[in-house]
């Protein structure tokens, strides 16, 4: 089957361009320059499906060893991510290749806050699949600092996301700070050992390579290769390329007046009066205005107008619920006497068209997006389209633009009679200045531990520019006390609404609200006392308003109170102390765990390639769970009379440990060093122990409220000093009765040898991130699997 009866099939009988076939069937470019309306997302999602050597009913081919197994598609906004999961969707199911995990096929998954499969793609590493997301998630879970997910879960996201990944990188003119973490990254990916080959891909209309010029990158730029239209192209795609749109300075104007509110007034008034005039009743009109505040005030004035109409707004302050309706008014609404006020949410990948564009001034990069959402395909080419740009002066607030560049888009638009793609003139203003992460800086944020205040390391400066990514939000119906009578569940996607930091700023200002954040430690939703932090998920009270279904956040709007979306995703994120995975109806024998996990590790390596450190990662997973042995961990698996006698990994009971923070793992891992010390691989395999949870990695410490008894001379996690674990014999090893020692968490070398600390960032400066947490990442999947096949009585054989 040939790339062109693939594309065909997936799009309805559509032929390819020419580009799109270059891009399956030649090596992989990293840069893709192409116009609006031209196909991308299809052109790079079909291609990898190509190479992988899917055809349509299933894999027919091997795949190319070029090609990684999951496809990452990376974009600025929330507002594009359905729509991309839809389309690609649409696309894979054409073919009948789409299934879930486990099945065979491709799957498909979002990584978004609050998504309910944020952890079951994780847990099938060897398998195809695509993966979407917004810069915010993806970037962050590259950075080991996950938005919107368990703290214990970064490692496993981070190693996936950094081998056997195509990363693409989609309108990368909007991506801001983000745009250099990108590169940097990739550019630590070809310095650092990984286990799996992993590449990246920079997608724009309107692409200047000078945007790559990172300081880790630069010395591989002339490598890079560079995909975009030739003259046969150009020519299939006549109709598009010449789309006949003039191009007009409106009689409105955004000026400083607009600072306050009777300003502000004035000019949303203007601006909805030449709306309104220049709007016909058989066709669309889209208005672009660069603030979501302004967009909301515009779409007050013209529902007043207008009502009965089918007018939308779009932005990116809405709720998952709302914006899936928004998704489906665009595609299947009649457009007809349609008026859609946006932000530049709506720029780049949205697949509309209107025959009247209204557009604030904007940088020439995201101008040229605009323009692309008017006659798109041509459609309007008889009677013509308009564009209408609406001029930023200089004294006025820019936001979230500069001065500058407004100024350098306002040159080329004076010059400008039409907005056709074959008429504009390049892109060629430089990329903003922000952080650029170096490699001291990723090798610090794989320790996942908060400082000693309890804070977090804060990546908001390598995603976002235009201030810090901000916040995610959820409204629940309660009083006073989230807790009452038990926590409250973890947020459903749908439930979910991003907030910039200014707008929940705003809203913990007001004296008449309260907001909560979960706190892991002592498993309970905590009241906000301080500002909110960027990343974090915020629980909110329906009464306290703040949302509008139609208009979005709004931190002034009081009532009525905000519709609650029944929760549906599980209980409130894993504390700490917790160990939901040993308590399971089913009891499993320690022993028999043990050798369980063991054979998982070796079945894992085994579908992903892995054997270089084949036998480490499937000694890690015999004796991951030694530590269950432990006095502790036996009195909680047997605190129920349906417990069966002897030492258990999993059990019936539901009990609490009787030493606050106690962790089974780091009693693995004192009770491996303690009979392994010195031998090869000893601290690489005491490493992967220790870390199966996500809970004790590079550094071992007390918890800030632990306490021991005042004879007990060091202690940590719920281990204390002199902690007996018992003999056991599992799976063909044996472990003799072992006293735990701790003076591992004293800096230097002491009585155990190197601090753990040392021996740890001598695993990371050998193996480097990538690698590290690919291993750790296996062990625990085992792990995972292993536990699931026990409760499902399968044969581990």
């Amino acid at each position: 089957m040939t790339f062109q009866n693939l594309f065909a099939a997936a799009m309805d009988g559509c032929n390819p361009y020419p580009y799109q076939v270059r891009m399956a069937e030649a090596a992989w470019p990293d840069l893709l320059d192409v116009p609006t309306g031209m196909g991308k997302t299809a052109a790079v999602t079909l291609a990898w499906l190509y190479k992988r050597g899917w055809r349509q009913g299933g894999r027919e081919m091997s795949p190319d060893a070029d090609t990684p197994r999951r496809l990452v598609w990376c974009l600025p906004m929330r507002v594009l991510v359905e729509q991309t999961k839809d389309s690609i969707c649409s696309w894979l199911s054409s073919l009948n290749v789409l299934g879930e995990v486990g099945e065979g096929k491709v799957s498909v998954h979002l990584l978004m806050g609050g998504e309910p499969d944020l952890k079951t793609w994780a847990e099938h590493p060897e398998e195809d699949m695509i993966l979407i997301g917004t810069q915010d998630m993806l970037i962050s879970r590259a950075l080991m600092r996950g938005y919107g997910m368990s703290r214990y879960q970064w490692p496993v996201q981070f190693a996936l996301l950094h081998n056997d990944c195509l990363w693409v990188f989609d309108e990368i003119q909007l991506m801001g700070a983000a745009l250099p973490t990108s590169t940097q990254l990739e550019a630590f990916r070809r310095s650092f050992p990984l286990a799996k080959s992993c590449r990246t891909l920079w997608i724009s209309a309107t692409l200047n390579r000078a945007w790559l010029d990172t300081v880790d990158l630069r010395p591989h730029l002339p490598t890079l290769r560079h995909l975009t239209l030739d003259q046969a192209d150009r020519q299939q795609a006549g109709d598009r390329l010449r789309a006949i749109k003039r191009l007009d300075q409106a009689p409105v104007s955004l000026s400083k007046e607009a600072s306050n509110k009777a300003g502000l007034d004035a000019y949303v008034e203007a601006l909805c009066h030449l709306v309104l005039e220049r709007h016909t009743s058989d066709t669309q009109t889209l208005v672009i205005v660069n603030r979501v505040e302004r967009a909301q005030q515009l779409y007050r004035h013209l529902r007043k107008r207008r009502q009965g109409s089918n007018d939308l707004l779009v932005h990116a302050r809405f709720r998952a619920s709302e914006r899936a309706a928004q998704v489906h008014r665009l595609r299947e609404e009649d457009v007809r006497d349609r008026i859609i006020v946006a932000t530049q949410a709506i720029e780049a990948g949205v697949d509309i068209s209107a025959k009247t564009l209204i557009t604030e001034l904007a940088p020439w990069a995201s101008l040229v997006q605009r323009f692309g959402r008017c006659n798109r395909y041509g459609e309007h080419n008889q009677e013509g389209a308009s564009v209408l740009w609406v001029d930023i002066e200089d004294a006025a607030d820019p936001l979230p633009y500069t001065t500058e560049t407004l100024a350098a888009a306002r040159a080329k638009l004076k010059s400008l009679q039409s907005a056709s793609p074959q008429d504009l003139p390049v892109t060629d203003e430089s990329r903003q200045l922000s952080a650029v992460l170096r490699r001291k800086d990723l090798l610090d944020l794989f320790n996942t531990d908060p400082d000693l205040s309890g804070f977090d390391v804060d990546i908001s400066d390598y995603i976002r520019d235009s201030g810090p990514p901000g916040v995610l939000v959820f409204w629940r119906d309660f009083r006073d006390d989230p807790n009452h009578p038990e926590p409250q569940e973890r947020p459903a996607r749908e439930e979910l609404c991003s907030v910039s930091m200014e707008q929940i700023r705003d809203f913990f200002r007001r004296k008449d609200t309260m907001l909560w954040y979960w706190d892991a430690l002592d498993n309970r939703w905590a009241e906000l006392k301080h500002e909110p932090r960027p990343g974090i998920t915020l629980l909110l009270r329906a009464a306290d308003g703040g949302y509008d279904v139609e208009l979005g956040f709004d931190p002034k709007l009081k009532k009525p109170p905000v519709p609650v979306i029944s929760p549906t995703g599980p209980k409130a994120e894993e504390a700490y102390s917790d160990d939901w995975r040993s308590r399971q109806a089913r009891p499993v024998g320690l022993a028999d765990h043990l050798g369980h996990v063991a054979a998982q590790a070796a079945k894992l390596c085994d579908a992903v390639g892995e054997s270089t450190y084949k036998e480490v990662v499937v000694r890690a997973g015999r004796w991951h769970d030694l530590g269950k042995a432990h006095e502790v961990f036996d009195a909680t698996m047997h605190a129920c009379e349906a417990a069966p006698p002897g030492f258990l990994a999993k059990s019936p009971c539901h009990a609490r440990h009787g030493r606050p923070y106690f962790r089974h793992e780091l009693a693995s891992m004192l009770g491996w060093l303690a009979q392994h010390d010195r031998e090869p691989d000893a601290d690489l395999i005491a490493y992967l122990i220790a870390a199966h949870h996500g809970k004790v990695r590079m550094s071992l410490r007390a918890m800030p409220t632990e306490e021991a008894p005042a004879e007990v001379k060091r202690f940590a996690r719920g281990v204390w000093e002199g902690d007996v674990l018992p003999a056991l014999d599992f799976d063909g090893e044996h472990s003799a009765e072992t006293m735990l020692r701790l003076a591992l968490m004293e800096i230097g070398e002491g009585e155990q040898g190197p601090s753990w600390t040392e021996r740890t960032l001598r695993l990371l400066d050998e193996h480097g991130p990538f690698r590290l947490a690919w291993l750790e990442t296996l062990v625990r999947i085992a792990d995972w699997r292993a536990s699931a096949t026990e409760q499902q009585g399968d044969d581990h054989e």
